[in-house]
């Protein structure tokens, strides 16, 4: 009995002690929402922090052989304090180096055929005058970026002689242009060379360091691998924070590399349109792939022309005819960084020769006013910065999504208000929600005006109303 006793103790006392020990480590275990907090907080997609500088900047092309009658930069920086005034941030220049003369487009040449990456273009002047833009651009408070041509490269750049292992070949083993192309002027760069890689750092690098520009934009950057910018990327903050466009259309390319992007589908849709080949509910449809599917602090670039749509497609009058100043607005107050092409602001009415010389006709023109007025109001207007800085846009539903595109940006300080008429036919426009409800200052007119659900707005064809909370602030 005393053994069988014993031997019940012994097992009572393990069963004891275990539980004892189940419940001391239960007691030591997180909470399950430590656990949760722990293996799934979510990462920023964007990992790159965007200089300050940018949080409400608008970018301004300019193509210094056409810029100026003399085409020069020293005759360049003289407009500088008129692109201040007009509202302008970040000055990207077109490439500046000299270009190739081995199978040369027209009589001067495509910028985009770099005969030496560390060079400058004589006929646009040397390199202490590019300097001289630069701080001039600086002390007016604006930044400058260099188109950059990392893909290709002149038939004569001095590489194609000392490193010939840094080209691609085709299956017989030649150099070539760009695959699917017709860029006979230039030659093709293969960055599974690592001495390319560096060498093409390095250059960069002296830009920013030697020169003084603030970033680069960067030409059919989808053509050069993603982990060459990533790492560019770093190299370049290491020296001083910069700003990085791509001329591409990928959201992959925001999270360690560039801040913005091209937005081609916001220009498409929007000639699109203008063109009578969709209709205003195209919008919504880009906005929602936008919407659903880039992130929120990866900035687009939005833009009516640029030296590309300019040269090849047609001016801002062919490319959007009725549908221009609509277009224009909305490039300004929707989420993404405007864009001017030199000229633009003048009216220009021609297509710029790209291998000539073939200079703007500078004159006072109502798009330059009203690009000036809407530029303030961005500036001024904390839900129209750029990026996560801004707010993001809501729709406000209408009764007429074929013809209006309507929408409101607004945070706790600001809002803003737009509707468009997107069609040849005027419009009566009730909305269908109370996003928009409340007092407002018109952009056009200056005076508040109440909307409630009562409001019916009288749209005549191809014409927006904006408002903003100015009247509150």
């Amino acid at each position: 009995m005393l053994n069988l006793n014993a031997g019940i103790a012994r097992r009572l006392f393990r069963f004891d002690l275990a539980w004892l020990m189940l419940l001391a480590g239960l007691a030591v275990q997180p909470a399950w929402s430590d656990v949760v907090d722990q293996t799934y907080q979510p990462s920023p997609y964007v990992k790159i922090t965007h200089p300050e500088w940018s949080r409400n900047a608008v970018i301004y092309e300019l193509n210094t052989r056409q810029f100026t009658p003399e085409g020069t930069f020293a005759a360049a920086a003289k407009q500088l304090p008129r692109l201040r005034e007009l509202g302008v941030d970040i000055v990207w220049l077109m490439p500046v180096q000299e270009i190739g003369l081995k199978n040369r487009k027209g009589t001067l040449g495509s910028p985009y055929s770099i005969r030496d990456y560390l060079g400058v273009n004589p006929d646009l002047g040397d390199l202490a005058s590019l300097k001289h833009f630069v701080q001039e651009a600086h002390q007016l408070g604006m930044y400058v970026i260099l188109d950059w041509v990392a893909n290709h490269t002149a038939w004569d750049n001095s590489l194609v002689e000392q490193h010939p292992d840094w080209y691609s070949r085709n299956w017989k083993g030649e150099m070539h242009s760009p695959t699917w192309t017709d860029w006979s002027d230039v030659v093709t760069l293969d960055y599974s060379e690592p001495g390319l890689r560096k060498y093409m750092t390095d250059a960069m690098k002296y830009w920013v360091e030697e020169v003084g520009m603030d970033g680069f934009r960067c030409d059919v950057a989808g053509f050069v691998p993603l982990d060459f910018w990533e790492n560019l990327r770093r190299e370049l903050d290491a020296i001083r924070p910069v700003f990085m466009l791509a001329e591409w259309d990928e959201r992959d390319l925001h999270a360690r590399a560039f801040d913005m992007t091209y937005s081609w589908g916001f220009n498409d849709t929007l000639h699109r349109i203008a063109m009578g080949e969709a209709d205003a509910a195209s919008l919504a449809g880009y906005y929602y792939r936008v919407t659903n599917t880039w992130p929120r602090d990866g900035m687009r670039m939005l833009f009516v022309s640029n030296h590309d749509k300019n040269a090849w497609d047609g001016t801002q009058f062919e490319m959007y005819g009725n549908a221009l100043e609509n277009s224009i607005v909305l490039s300004v107050v929707s989420e993404g960084m405007p864009l001017i092409y030199n000229g633009q602001e003048a009216g220009n009415p021609k297509r710029l020769a790209f291998f000539e010389k073939d200079p703007i006709e500078w004159r006072e023109h109502p798009i330059g006013d009203l690009y000036r007025k809407l530029f303030a109001l961005k500036k001024r207007n904390s839900a129209l910065w750029n990026g996560a800085w801004g707010a993001a846009m809501e729709p406000v539903f209408n009764n007429a999504p074929q013809q209006v595109f309507s929408f409101i940006r607004a945070n706790d300080q600001d809002r803003v208000f737009a509707v468009f008429n997107f069609s040849a036919e005027p419009v009566e426009v009730a909305f269908q929600d109370s996003l928009y409800h409340g007092d407002w200052q018109a952009f056009t007119s200056g005076e508040t005006e109440s909307l409630d659900a009562a409001t019916v707005l009288q749209m005549e064809p191809w014409t927006y109303r904006l408002f903003s909370n100015e009247k509150n602030k």
